[in-house]
Order: C-alpha cells, then structure tokens, then sequence
C-alpha cells in the first residue's frame, strides 16, 4: 500500500496528473542495448534493423530471450540502461579534446557516452563518492572502453560538494547526474516505501543544491554544466535552478537550444516522464552554461 503522505505530496506538485504518473511508475521500466562504439562499428545487419530506437543512435529496444554478451577485441559490446539516461549525456555535447567531469558517475552507463564523445582526444573524471559505486563504476568502464581510452580517465572518490573549490574554473563539461529521491525505486521496493517520508525530497534537495553549486564552481568560463535527476519532485528539479538562478543567476544561463524530440519543456529545462512515454524515466535534465567573466 502506498502511504496517504506519498499521494499527497506528489498530487501537489503535479495535480491532476499524478494518479497516471503514479500508475506509470509502478510499470515495469524499459531499458535499451546501447552498442559500445570502441567496440567497432554497429554491426551492418543490425544497423538497420526494426529493433533500433528512433533518435537514439546505436540503441536497441531489449530482447528478453538475447544475452547481449557479446564481446569484440575484448570489449563488452551492448550496455543496458534505460533510454531516457542518454539523454542528460547527449545534452551535455561534449567534443573531442574536452576536460570533463562526471560528478556522481556510478554505474557509468553515462560516463560510457561521455568517453566515446571525447574520441582521440581529452580526459574525463568519473567521480564516485560511494566505495563501493566506485568499483562498480571501475569494473564497468574497464569492461567496456580500450586502455588507451582508460588511460585518459581518472576513477575518484570524493565529496563532489566541495569540487569546485578545489578545482575552479577547470572543466569544459560536467555532468551532475545528482542522487535524488528515485520514486519508482522507491514504490517497487516496500522496505524504501514504508521509510519513505516528506522531508526527504526537502533533504536531498539541499544536498543537489550544494552540488550544483559545486558544478558551477569547477565548470570554465563559456563551459556547460548539465544537471539530471530521476526524481519527478519539483523541489529537486526547476525548484533546484529556480534557486540558484535567485543566488547565482549572474553567472549562467539555461540554454534552450538543444532541443530535441524526445521529451516535454518544463520552465528551465526538460523531462521524460512514463506517463507519456510508457516505461521510461523519469528523467530530469537541464544544461547551464557559465558566463565569461
């Protein structure tokens, strides 16, 4: 059973529709086989095929009865995530030759992304406060990416919050992929449920605040920061940059210009929820670029 207080508190951010989007998430979720491209080119006869997903280059809807533990020159070809996560990556944009950071990386399916668009060229940070995350952030990115590729790659362990006072003005790209209050983790498993209470999107709220300011910190001048969750609360989503646009706003900006296909607008920046796209999400992302000084 669901507790009344959960209702409540979500029904007051999103009215009328949260008896649909509560319904959603209690569906099983979608996941995709995302081919790894160190691992070579996508095979010819599966690039053209009826499994592929539309604006999702290299992703495939999962086949239940495939392993899709096939390996290529060592590689593990296909990750499994769920297709609303590449989106955040995607809109980071990241180029060859860019520094970047992953703040929150583990389990590092976005972090894959990140390093396959830095090519022959530039290093990535993949950040992982947690000891154990971390090494399954470690084991992920040595199943899939070549040395040369993992010599570029730096695995950390640290307090992210504090990032940017170490490191400020340092990264071309980071994503913040920040903890959050993961609803549809929480109603499918009964123990987070019955602990579950209003205060805890309040909490973690704070926390993403901190981190985001810590993003804002270690990102360069003209750098982009993109920041996601898989919450559907507000208060960790446009309330998180409504507040730093009111303490920081002289210092970024929300970028409009990515727009894609995939997803609803909201005020700052974009969503997928499995209301309107049936067992994906939710995911919450908008990008901030840093002014010059």
């Amino acid at each position: 059973m669901i507790p009344e207080a959960f209702h409540t508190f979500y029904q007051n951010q999103h009215a009328g529709r949260w008896t649909g989007l509560c319904d959603a998430l209690m569906q099983p979720s979608v996941r995709c086989a995302r081919w790894n491209a160190f691992a070579g080119q996508l095979p010819g006869e599966r690039s053209n095929d009826s499994t592929l997903m539309d604006g999702l280059p290299g992703c495939h809807r999962l086949d239940e009865e495939a392993s899709y533990e096939e390996r290529q020159e060592g590689l593990q070809c296909y990750y499994r995530m769920d297709p609303a996560s590449l989106l955040p990556a995607q809109a980071l944009e990241v180029q060859s030759g860019d520094r970047v950071l992953d703040m929150c990386a583990a389990p590092g399916g976005k972090s894959l992304i990140l390093a396959e668009a830095l090519s022959e060229q530039g290093h990535l940070t993949a950040n992982e406060w947690s000891r154990a995350r971390k090494e399954k952030l470690r084991s992920v990115l040595n199943a899939y990416l070549p040395d040369e590729m993992m010599s570029r790659i730096r695995i950390s362990g640290h307090d992210a919050s504090k990032w940017g006072l170490y490191e400020p003005d340092t990264y071309d790209r980071i994503l913040l992929d920040a903890p959050c209050s993961s609803e549809r983790h929480v109603l499918h498993q009964p123990a987070e449920l019955e602990k579950w209470k209003p205060s805890r999107s309040k909490l973690l709220a704070q926390r993403q605040y901190a981190l985001l300011c810590s993003a804002l910190l270690a990102c360069k001048p003209g750098g982009r920061v993109v920041y996601s969750t898989c919450s559907v609360s507000s208060l960790e989503n446009d309330e998180n940059i409504r507040k730093l646009i009111k303490k920081k706003g002289d210092t970024f900006q929300c970028l409009t210009d990515f727009a894609r296909a995939i997803g609803e607008k909201t005020e700052f920046g974009w969503q997928i929820l499995p209301d309107k796209y049936p067992g994906w999400g939710p995911m919450y992302w908008v990008a901030l670029e840093k002014r010059n000084a």
